[in-house]
Formats: C-alpha cells, structure tokens, sequence
C-alpha cells in the first residue's frame, strides 16, 4: 500500500486550500443555486453548505476543549446534529454563506491561538476516537476538500492537490480495512496503490488519482474494473 507521509503543517495547509475552494463554490448562490441538488443523494446544495459550516463549529469546540482542558463535545447529540443541518439549509442565501464563511474563520482562528502543548492536549471525536488536537487540521481538510466537490458547482477531484488525494486514499482505505467489504486492488498509472481486503480475489482497477479518491470516498464517477465491468460498490465511508 502507497503511504504518504501527512504532516501536520500539511494538514492546516489543505484546511485553507479547501475552505477557500469551498467559497468559491457558493460564491454568488442565491436561493434557487442552494436549492439546486449537490452531488450527495437527497441533499441540496444549502444541505452541504450548512453541514460544513456546523463542521467548523463543532471543531471549534474541540478547540476549546484542547484550550481549557474542558470536556466539549463536537454535538450534543446525532439528533441535534441533524437538526442543525436542517436549519442551517433553511437560512437565506445571504446568512447561509455568512455563516459559512464566519464559523470557518472562527475555527482557523481558535486553532492559531493553540499553544505547543494544548495541539497535544486529546479530545473525542463525534465517532467516539480519542485523538490529540493535532488531528484537527486533517479532520477539517478532509470536510472541506471533499464538500467543496460535493458543492456541484465548479470544483472537482481533479482540483484538490494532489497530496491531500493521497494521503486521503490512505486515510479511507485504513478507515475501509476496518469493516471488509469486496476485495479491490487500486492503481495509478504512476505506479502508487491501495488495497482493500475482503473475500475473494481481488479486482484490479486502474485509475487516475482524482478518480481513485472519488471512488473511496463513494463519490459515483463511473471508475470500472480492468475487464470493463463497473468499479465494485463500496459502503460508507464515514
């Protein structure tokens, strides 16, 4: 398997890349842009834009946590969660993107404040993970990269550095080995590989960086096996 080595100056890096990308997509939508569908089956465009600005608030107070030691989780709830989705997607176009922009500033901005030692400091995860502060940035370079895609509206895998698309590939294919599903060895022409365990013989597919990481992450862009037949599907990713 193809590891990449992801740093934390790495991670902070593509948070920034991917948030600006993420502006770029709503730049302009008013309410019949953010009601158009995004690329995530039953969500709209305001659907994806409000979790990601919920994303950044949640991070936030993981901030806070690492900051002042203070237990404060990422949600309340899955429920509250949820219901924080559904009313941010409801906002006017205006508030949603203001709201959009202002929770992923605050979070830069609580995370330049961080010391050496509170980076250190763990916390929990909305999936139950203790992690150091230090997983933050990555756990924020993953939401906006890859819903800045999500968005529908002019950004693409093929637009996300290329490093970040590897050391994503990385990241999904450890998250997949954890729960097997179809056995899948995945190549670039570049000679870089994942494989994904499961029963059977591996199927062997090919692809372009971009497509590989789409194809992870259950992005649908048609990828397909050597022999012509469709990539096998894969479950959920997160």
């Amino acid at each position: 398997m193809t590891r990449t080595a992801r740093t934390f100056d790495d991670a902070r890096r593509w948070a920034l890349i991917g948030a600006e990308l993420t502006f770029d997509a709503v730049a302009g939508l008013d309410d019949a842009g953010y009601a158009a569908p995004s690329a995530l089956p039953g969500w709209s465009r305001a659907h994806v834009a409000a979790h990601v600005a919920a994303n950044a608030e949640a991070l936030s107070h993981l901030v806070h946590w690492a900051a002042t030691g203070e237990p404060t989780p990422m949600y309340a709830s899955p429920e509250e969660r949820a219901a924080g989705i559904e009313r941010g997607r409801a906002l006017p176009a205006d508030r949603l993107t203001a709201w959009l922009r202002r929770s992923a500033d605050a979070l830069e901005a609580g995370m330049d404040r961080l010391t050496e030692e509170q980076w250190l400091q763990e916390v929990v995860t909305a999936q139950g993970r203790t992690v150091p502060a230090t997983e933050l940035p990555w756990m924020r370079s993953r939401e906006v990269c890859v819903h800045a895609v999500d968005l529908a509206n002019g950004v693409s895998f093929d637009g996300l550095p290329a490093d970040f698309l590897a050391a994503l590939c990385d990241d999904v294919t450890a998250k997949r080995a954890a729960a097997p599903g179809p056995a899948v060895t995945l190549r670039t022409p570049a000679g870089a590989a994942w494989d994904l365990p499961g029963d059977g013989d591996p199927v062997p597919v090919t692809g372009a960086l971009p497509d590989l990481a789409a194809y992870l992450t259950g992005r649908d862009n048609g990828l397909r096996a050597e022999d012509g037949t469709p990539a096998p599907a894969l479950g959920a990713w997160l």
